[in-house]
């Protein structure tokens, strides 16, 4: 199937950066057009040149910047104003100077809409599609049409929508969209429109849904069941008020659900890696719960699902997700049993193999540690360390703690200087101990625990100079009165080159991230003797 038989058309740039605070530069326009070619998508919709400055220069840039391949670029705009010649029309002007090979025009097709914001009448309105759809075909640009509120309309009067879309393609409009402007529809609505209107006209018809229902994939969704070609969406959603269609879910469902080959094979594998990186670019967190993409889409927690996908991960996933990028996951949580910890281990590649006692034990361990606020959903690192240490060969561990302190000095002039120092034992080879005191200076308390800790262990593991903290995350869990509360700590550490997260829990914050800190070091020493240097 190619863009011939079935449009994705992804407007991320256009509609979806109407989401409340997202504000693309043109560089990160450019970018996120790159990205976006790479899933395959037929059409990029970059903005609305003439109207707004920094679209004008998108797509100045683009002619020469961008270079796509499977994608076309489209420029949107509106029809000419009432009572102005196309020719006359500025804004009209722009689009076609934009140099796009494609025009993506918008049009009202609720005659209220007509009235009472265009302040005009139903033919004039008819005049400005026929008008402007002709004028551009006669400059060599494929035209597509927005239907504006054409749901809506299509309730107040089911014929005037009909008739803008007739008039569109009788002036050479490639396609018609149906758009949800409001997001008010729900599935079965929109399948029967659909059908009604595929049933009184002869072009291609699109869909475009806003989600304010939540409904706006499985709106398009009917739509291309009641006969459309062309469905429009935004990455990972984005939109204004509750967002658009998600074209990452529109591209999942279409090829493996229904069977729709709408984008190359081989770009259905780049779906979780562009999500991700749309995501960083728009400065918005990843949605972890996102179909297809996310990255718990294909997360299990419960024990009774674990025990299934031992046997046969397709039993509780809905489609390998490797065909989309993504990967299954294993949570360790207190609902986990015997075959979580066995998934989770080979996951993470401890082999559990006949150690059937080790795995009971840390079935047990992991149920009393929950229940006191740890959690190892998203600390790896942590859980491999703690797995590890119950079998046979349990590394030993880097040091044993003799003390450590932490103060926070406030100065007169509004300096505040954190520092810690740690008594520690290293073990030698010989069975013999030696004593280690360290001194670190930071920029809170543990920051200086985390810069002393590591001076203290550089001489025997000097791999810990490439390592470094990348994130700090601190969750109140339990009130206790005044200010006691229990608190864990979640640390991200990297070594340049993977990140790693380990987990602490404590009524006090330092020592919360003292646990955490143990950790994430030991799982260095483990895992990059090879960085040493």
């Amino acid at each position: 199937m190619t863009s011939t038989d079935f449009h994705v058309f992804d407007t991320t740039l256009r509609d979806g950066a109407q989401r409340e605070g997202v504000s693309y530069s043109v560089a990160d326009k450019l970018a996120v057009a790159r990205l976006l070619d790479e899933i395959g998508v037929g059409f990029i919709e970059g903005g609305w040149p003439g109207a707004l400055p920094k679209d004008t220069e998108f797509f100045a840039r683009a002619r020469t910047e961008l270079k796509l391949r499977h994608a076309q670029l489209v420029a949107f705009g509106a029809t000419r104003k009432a009572g102005v010649r196309v020719e006359d029309d500025g804004q009209v002007r722009a689009l076609l100077d934009a140099g796009t090979p494609v025009v993506c025009l918008v049009a009202k097709s609720d005659v209220r809409h007509v009235r009472d914001a265009l302040r005009t009448t139903l033919e004039e309105n008819l005049a400005m599609v026929a008008d402007t759809v002709a004028f551009f075909v006669a400059h060599g640009r494929r035209v597509f049409l927005d239907c504006e509120h054409f749901f809506d309309g299509y309730a107040a009067d089911p014929d005037y929508g009909v008739r803008v879309l007739e008039t569109a393609f009788a002036a050479g409009a490639e396609v018609g969209v149906l758009c949800d402007t409001n997001g008010g529809m729900l599935p079965m609505g929109v399948g029967r429109v659909v059908a009604d209107v595929r049933a009184r006209t002869s072009g291609r018809l699109g869909i475009h849904c806003q989600d304010d229902t939540g409904c706006a994939v499985a709106n398009t969704l009917a739509a291309v069941e009641a006969g459309v070609t062309h469905v429009q969406g935004t990455a990972n959603g984005y939109g204004e008020r509750a967002g658009n269609a998600d074209t990452f879910a529109l591209i999942g469902n279409l090829v493996t659900k229904m069977g729709l080959p709408v984008v190359p094979a081989e770009c259905l594998r780049e779906l979780q890696r562009v999500s991700h990186a749309i995501a960083e670019l728009a400065n918005i967190a990843p949605d972890e719960h996102q179909p297809f993409v996310g990255a718990s889409a294909f997360a299990h927690k419960a024990g009774l699902h674990a025990s299934a996908i031992k046997v046969s991960p397709e039993l509780y996933n809905h489609l390998d997700p490797a065909v989309v990028g993504n990967d299954m996951r294993i949570l360790v949580t207190e609902m986990a049993g015997r075959a979580s910890v066995e998934l989770k281990g080979r996951e993470l590649g401890v082999d559990l193999t006949g150690h059937d006692d080790a795995i009971a034990r840390v079935v047990d361990q992991v149920k009393v540690l929950e229940a006191d606020g740890w959690s190892f959903e998203a600390a790896d690192a942590s859980f491999e360390l703690l797995l590890r240490s119950q079998l046979p060969d349990a590394p030993p561990p880097l040091f044993e703690l003799e003390s450590y302190k932490t103060s926070v000095e406030h100065w007169g002039n509004g300096v505040v200087v954190s520092e810690a120092t740690v008594k520690v034992h290293l073990l030698n080879p010989d069975g013999s101990r030696e004593r280690v005191i360290s001194t670190g200076e930071g920029n809170g308390p543990v920051n200086a625990l985390d810069n002393a800790l590591r001076q203290a262990l550089i001489g025997r593991y000097p791999e810990l100079a490439g390592v470094s903290l990348a994130d700090y995350k601190v969750r109140i869990l339990g009130w206790k009165g005044g200010t006691s509360a229990t608190t864990r700590v979640l640390i991200d550490t990297t070594d340049g080159v993977g990140e790693w997260t380990t987990v602490g829990v404590h009524d006090n914050v330092v020592e919360a991230s003292w646990h955490a800190l143990v950790d994430a070091l030991t799982y260095a020493v483990l895992h990059r003797p090879t960085q040493a240097g």
